[in-house]
């Protein structure tokens, strides 16, 4: 019994020097890499497709750089520090017209960029929920509260879902409020308004207004 102790007690003695100095010999930019990959693992595992297929997919800092950006942009947000820039396309919240995109996510807000005009900010300290499917789109709901300075939720379609989303809820730091649905979810299109997005599997994707007035995402 006394050898079987001081074996086991060998052995994690010896997990733990492996681990601690594997975790030495990281690099500063691996060591981000895995913190936002445990992130992404605690919101989408076992919730999202497309999920086990993400993991070998290492996230960029940011898909734009800094310098990509309109100087009229850079110079309204001055002061903000850039952590995250990536093309998207948004979704009116009327008519669901598609059109091209940026997400700039600073330290502190959410911007929708279109050219030279901020369309629309979000202040972290304001943003109520995080909506993605279930399904394998790539689309993300921003919910914003029901005030004078926001026009409604914001629908986005993002090409690197689970890096967007991560990014978003790490510097938000609002893990907890990111839902993964089923079927359907509601959204804000303003002055007190609602409407419904169904999500549902087809032979190809698409992103539609159907006859009853839904945003239909196949």
């Amino acid at each position: 019994g006394f050898f079987l102790q001081t074996s086991e007690m060998l052995r994690k003695i010896c997990r733990r020097n492996l681990v601690r100095k594997y975790c030495r010999g990281l690099t500063a930019e691996r060591k981000v890499q895995l913190q936002q990959k445990v992130v992404t693992s605690a919101v989408f595992s076992g919730k999202k497709e497309g999920y086990l297929e993400s993991l070998g997919q290492p996230f960029l800092e940011t898909r734009l750089k800094e310098n990509d950006l309109n100087p009229k942009v850079l110079q309204l947000i001055r002061g903000e520090n850039i952590k995250y820039v990536t093309p998207v396309i948004k979704y009116d919240r009327n008519g669901f017209k598609a059109r091209e995109r940026l997400l700039v996510l600073t330290q502190s807000s959410a911007y929708v960029v279109e050219m030279a005009k901020i369309k629309q900010k979000i202040e972290y300290s304001t943003l109520k929920g995080i909506s993605t499917s279930n399904l394998s789109d790539g689309i993300v709901v921003i919910h914003v509260p029901e005030d004078n300075k926001q026009k409604g939720d914001v629908i986005l379609q993002c090409e690197h879902i689970f890096e967007t989303v991560t990014k978003l809820c790490i510097l938000a730091n609002k893990q907890s409020v990111v839902k993964v649905v089923k079927g359907s979810l509601r959204f804000r299109i303003g002055s007190g308004k609602e409407a419904t997005m169904v999500f549902t599997v087809g032979p190809e994707p698409q992103v539609f207004k159907d006859k009853t007035g839904q945003l239909t995402v196949v």
